[in-house]
């Protein structure tokens, strides 16, 4: 009986080694970095409207378009070019439409991230990073910013009443 529970022990570390788990670290290292804030703060909630359900009563439609300001200060674009920042966007999950899932009560509603008001939808991957364009400093300036959008979606039908709540993490791309 020791003997088996020896040859146990002796497998279960590279059991767990096999196993084939893969952590992936990201980062960026760039001559200078800017100061960055969502509507003015570090960790914004942004509030979209109370819309009705028959506003999210198809599949595909949309309502509450909300905007929010990402801005970037305390670094310098060269006297010569505007520096090109990209915001890059990270959901921890997304719904089959690219959307940010909800994590409330409302039934078959998302929110949709939009590349500016009335711009074009922002399409998500679960647990991947997309690049978007917007900000641009201009040559010699010192601050930049860019208003996105947010909205709610419906991608199953007729919305359910309820809380809408999702998140997604948000950083700089200087590249």
């Amino acid at each position: 009986m020791k003997k088996h529970l020896a040859v146990l022990l002796l497998l279960s570390p590279s059991l767990v080694l096999a196993a084939g788990n893969t952590i992936t670290f990201r980062g960026q290292v760039h001559a200078q970095t800017c100061q960055v804030s969502v509507d003015g703060s570090a960790n914004p909630v942004v509030l979209l409207p109370t819309v009705a359900t028959g506003d999210l009563a198809a599949v595909g439609s949309a309502a509450g378009e909300t905007p929010f300001v990402v801005s970037v200060s305390g670094c310098t674009a060269s006297a010569a070019d505007a520096l090109k920042i990209k915001t890059q966007f990270l959901a921890s999950a997304a719904t089959s439409g690219n959307n940010i899932p909800n994590l409330g009560t409302a039934k078959n509603v998302a929110l949709q991230l939009r590349k500016s008001v009335g711009g074009d939808a922002i399409k998500l991957v679960g647990g991947s990073s997309v690049s978007v364009d917007g900000l641009e400093m201009a040559a010699g300036a010192t601050s930049a910013s860019h208003t996105f959008a947010v909205r709610y979606i419906s991608e199953n039908g007729v919305a359910g009443a309820g809380s809408v709540i999702g998140s997604v993490q948000y950083a700089l791309d200087y590249l």
